[in-house]
């Protein structure tokens, strides 16, 4: 049987770099008459730190792709106003990343926003990578995968181009028939909303918390001596990966701090019988890792961190009961839909419907983050299941109030 499929490989158009504040006003101008566009970025973070945004995609409707090269022109302040216009539709796959990250960088604010990946996403489709999609729709066989790469080299070769130009020339036609499929099943409208909520993701920002040291894997089978050094590690590697430029992972590995903080090497030559503590780490670092566990050993027995083992709050009775039904009537809705059950209700919604147990349908549309499109498909079944459900203050009804339909 022939493959149904419309074709969209035919030979793709050149590329065209822009480099220069000449550039950015003249792909501006070009761009001034679309009313949708697609775009993606890739940065550096598997390689530099702090990690920043180092190419710019952005393809028209013709499939004709721009790269923007923020590492020859840092101001991209000229593309502000046309990412913030709603009535131009930006077209993404996987949003929140580069969003948050566009928004770090250059200080944008964008509108008008449609993530492919969230459509297919309430289309219940078994692949949601972009190249999934694209073999699954159009045929196109994907390549390799060049997200590991780093993106802050110059110049760029022939494959990663390639790879990232084909990033966006596909989206738009893709989100055609992602809004053929989500019309079909009176989806929309869902999509619509979440993709609204996510032009609001906030610009990326790393904090660092030097009590989070307690959160590296292992950290809670070391006692309270080998806790001190672990943190007196974790505070160094962290100045050092400043210094250097370098992601802390890529200074030195967490299973490499924890074992440290176990063993508590004294000499160099412990030191380096460590994983991880290969000879360009014993000569970066050797002397600070020596110094950092001596730091910790010098700290006195009464002042010595503990592993904090919080204890979990007490659910009542009735919410746990709530949070059973609500899960339960999750289970079987999102299967009958094809959905994943945490896209349909989240837990964290389940948790907050269980506690405040909303009346009624004005009630039910105050729950923080339920959105729209939940509490006019769902609502009036969610309020049946709390309804349904005793509480030892409330018989069970026979059937739901009159609110809740």
């Amino acid at each position: 049987m022939p493959d149904s499929r419309p074709s969209i490989q035919s030979p793709a158009p050149a590329s065209q770099w822009v480099r220069t504040p000449e550039e950015i006003r003249g792909l501006t101008a070009a761009l001034a008459e679309e009313r949708i566009l697609a775009l993606d970025s890739e940065s550096d973070s598997l390689h530099s730190f702090p990690e920043k945004v180092c190419l710019v995609q952005v393809a028209n409707a013709r499939g004709t792709v721009s790269l923007v090269d923020p590492l020859a022109v840092r101001d991209l302040s000229a593309l502000a106003p046309l990412f913030a216009d709603p009535a131009v539709v930006k077209v993404f796959h996987g949003a929140s990343y580069d969003l948050s990250s566009m928004k770090r960088d250059f200080g944008f604010a964008f509108a008008g926003i449609f993530d492919t990946m969230v459509a297919a996403q309430f289309l219940g489709l078994p692949g949601l990578g972009l190249a999934s999609l694209l073999e699954r729709f159009f045929g196109i066989t994907p390549g390799r995968s060049r997200q590991k790469d780093d993106w802050a080299r110059r110049p760029l070769t022939r494959d990663q181009e390639f790879y990232a130009a084909e990033d966006v020339r596909h989206l738009i036609p893709l989100r055609e028939r992602l809004l053929m499929e989500l019309r079909g099943q009176g989806r929309e409208e869902w999509v619509e909303e979440e993709c609204q909520a996510l032009a609001a993701t906030p610009a990326a920002q790393r904090v660092f918390d030097p009590c989070d040291y307690v959160r590296v894997k292992g950290a809670k089978d070391l006692d309270g001596r080998g806790l001190a050094v672990l943190r007196e590690l974790f505070l160094a590697r962290e100045a050092w990966a400043w210094e250097a430029g370098r992601p802390p992972f890529k200074v030195l590995g967490n299973e490499s701090l924890v074992r440290l903080a176990a063993d508590r090497p004294r000499t160099g030559e412990d030191l380096q019988r460590i994983p991880g503590c290969s000879p360009k780490v014993m000569q970066r670092y050797r002397d600070g890792l020596l110094a950092a566990i001596a730091r910790a050993d010098a700290i006195p027995e009464a002042d010595l961190p503990t592993y904090p083992r919080p204890k979990k709050p007490r659910i009542p009775a009735a919410v746990q009961r709530h949070i059973e039904a609500l899960t339960r009537w999750r289970a079987t809705t999102a299967g009958r839909l094809g959905l994943d059950p945490g896209l349909l209700l989240p837990r964290r919604l389940i948790e907050q419907l269980a506690e405040q147990v909303p009346a009624g349908r004005e009630a039910l549309g105050r729950i923080e983050g339920l959105r729209r499109w939940r509490a006019a498909t769902f609502g009036g079944e969610i309020l049946e299941v709390l309804a349904a459900t005793p509480s030892p203050d409330r018989p069970r009804r026979n059937s739901p109030s009159p609110a809740g339909r």
